[in-house]
C-alpha cells in the first residue's frame, strides 16, 4: 500500500489528495482529521451539501453505483487515496482503478467489495478462516428463506445481504413473521431483486465494537496491528442509539475477541481503522460484520480516547505512528431527527451543553426523517455507567424542530 514520502500543502500542485467516497457525519470528521495534516479532501455523496461537503476542500455530487461517474471523478481529481465511507458503492470499478494504479483503495478494493455484501465478508470469516459465527444461509426467494428459516429454527435475524445501519433487519420469532420480515428486507436492501442473510440466534451476553487498526510500526517499518479499547453498544432495530468504552470484558473473552479481529482484519489487509462487531458470550467470542472504516458505535472515542477514530484512520492511511490510549471511560447517545423535514432547526443545546464533561456533535444533515441521526452527544465520567447517564440525559434535552 502507498505510503507518501511527503504531505503536500492542500491547494497547491503538489497536494496529497484523498477522495471520500459518501460524506456522512463519520466522513466529516475524517476529513477533518485530514485537514488537520494537511491534506486535500475531496467530499463525493449522492446528495448536495452533505455532512462532510461542509468542510472538504472540494465537494462533488455523483451516483456512486455508477462505475464511469466513479472513474471520471478519479481521473479528474487524481486522488492519492480513494477512501470509501458508505457500502453502495461501484466496487469493481475500484478494483481497476486499483489495478491500473490509478489510487490506492483504503484499505483494499478487495476489502471494500468483500465488505459491502454480506456474503463476501460472512464466507470469508467462517469458511475460509474458520471463524466461529452463528449458523446461517442465504436466500434470494421468498421460498429460500422460508425454508432456511425453518432448518435454522426460531428466533432467527433476517438481513439483507448489503444495507448499512441496520436497515431492513429484524428477528423472527415463529412462521409468522416471515411475510413481514421479507417485505422489510427487501425495502432496507441497498438494491433490488436483493439476497438475504439468515443467522441462527445466537444467545450472547452483550455485543461490541473493536476497533482494530492497521498501520506501520515506526520501529520496524513493517504493518502492525493495534487494539482499541472495546466498545460496548445498544441498538434498536438493527441501528446504534448509544454506545460506552470501555466495555467490561474477562482477559480470555478480550484475547479471543483480538485474535478474531486480527486475523479477519489481516486478511483484508490495507491500513486504517476496521470496525469489528463481535457477540460475546462467556469467553466465547463470534463474528458478526466488520467494517473497513471508523465505526458509528465509535463516535463515543471522539471523547474517550487521546485520537479519534477518525484520526487513527487518517494517520493510519498515511502510514504514521497511531496511539490508541484510552484516556477516560465515556458513552455517546444519538439525537434523531424526529422529524420529516427539510432545513431544522435545534434547541436544548444549552441545557445538553450544561452536563458536565458533555459535548455534542450536530451532523447539518441538510434533511431530517425520524430516525434519521442529526447528531450525537458524548461523556466522560469516572466510570462508564455514570458517562452513560450523562449522555442520555445530554442527548434527550436536545430537540428536532421543522423549519417555520
Amino acid at each position: 500500500m502507498y505510503v507518501p514520502e511527503k504531505i503536500g500543502t492542500a491547494l497547491s500542485p503538489n497536494a496529497t489528495k484523498v477522495m471520500l467516497l459518501g460524506s456522512g457525519e463519520l466522513g466529516k470528521e475524517v476529513a477533518i482529521a485530514f485537514q488537520r495534516l494537511g491534506v486535500e479532501v475531496h467530499a463525493v455523496d449522492r446528495y448536495e451539501h452533505a455532512p462532510a461537503h461542509q468542510v472538504a476542500h472540494f465537494a462533488y455530487v455523483i451516483n456512486m453505483s455508477d462505475p464511469a461517474e466513479i472513474r471520471r471523478l478519479v481521473t479528474e481529481v487524481k486522488p492519492d487515496f480513494v477512501i470509501p465511507e458508505i457500502e453502495a458503492l461501484a466496487t469493481d470499478e475500484l478494483l481497476k482503478i486499483e489495478e491500473e494504479g490509478l489510487a490506492t483503495v483504503v484499505p483494499t478494493a478487495r476489502a471494500t467489495k468483500l465488505t459491502m455484501n454480506r456474503e463476501g465478508i460472512r464466507r470469508l470469516a467462517a469458511e475460509e478462516l474458520g471463524l466461529p459465527t452463528s449458523n446461517y444461509e442465504f436466500c434470494s426467494t421468498f421460498e429460500e428463506f422460508e425454508a432456511a428459516a425453518t432448518k435454522l429454527g426460531y428466533p432467527n435475524v433476517v438481513k439483507p445481504v448489503m444495507s448499512s445501519s441496520g436497515k431492513g433487519q429484524s428477528v423472527l420469532k415463529s412462521p409468522e413473521d416471515l411475510h413481514k420480515a421479507w417485505d422489510y428486507a427487501m425495502s432496507g436492501a441497498r438494491v433490488s431483486n436483493a439476497r438475504v442473510i439468515v443467522e441462527q440466534f445466537v444467545e450472547f451476553d452483550y455485543e461490541i465494537t473493536l476497533l482494530t487498526v492497521r498501520s506501520i510500526d515506526p520501529t520496524t517499518g513493517k504493518d502492525a496491528t493495534w487494539f482499541c479499547e472495546p466498545i460496548g453498544h445498544r441498538q434498536e432495530d438493527g441501528d446504534y442509539v448509544e454506545s460506552w468504552q470501555p466495555m467490561a470484558m474477562t482477559p480470555r473473552a478480550l484475547e479471543n475477541a483480538r485474535s478474531v479481529a486480527a486475523r479477519v482484519t489481516n486478511a483484508l489487509g490495507g491500513r486504517g481503522v476496521f470496525g469489528v462487531e463481535l457477540f460475546v458470550s462467556g469467553d466465547d467470542v463470534y463474528f458478526s460484520e466488520v467494517s473497513p472504516r471508523p465505526h458509528d458505535t465509535g463516535l463515543v472515542t471522539l471523547g474517550t480516547q487521546r485520537f479519534s477514530e477518525f484520526e487513527l484512520h487518517a494517520k493510519a492511511i498515511l502510514g504514521l505512528p497511531v496511539d490508541v490510549t484510552l484516556v477516560s471511560p465515556g458513552a455517546s447517545a444519538v439525537v434523531y431527527g424526529g422529524v420529516d423535514a427539510v432545513g431544522v432547526s435545534y434547541s436544548g443545546l444549552a441545557e445538553a451543553l450544561a452536563v458536565a464533561e458533555t459535548d455534542v456533535r450536530i451532523f447539518a444533515k441538510p434533511e431530517a426523517f425520524t430516525k434519521r441521526r442529526m447528531g450525537v452527544v458524548f461523556s466522560t465520567a469516572e466510570n462508564v455507567s455514570a458517562a452513560r447517564d450523562r449522555a442520555t440525559l445530554a442527548a434527550a434535552a436536545i430537540k428536532v424542530h421543522p423549519a417555520e
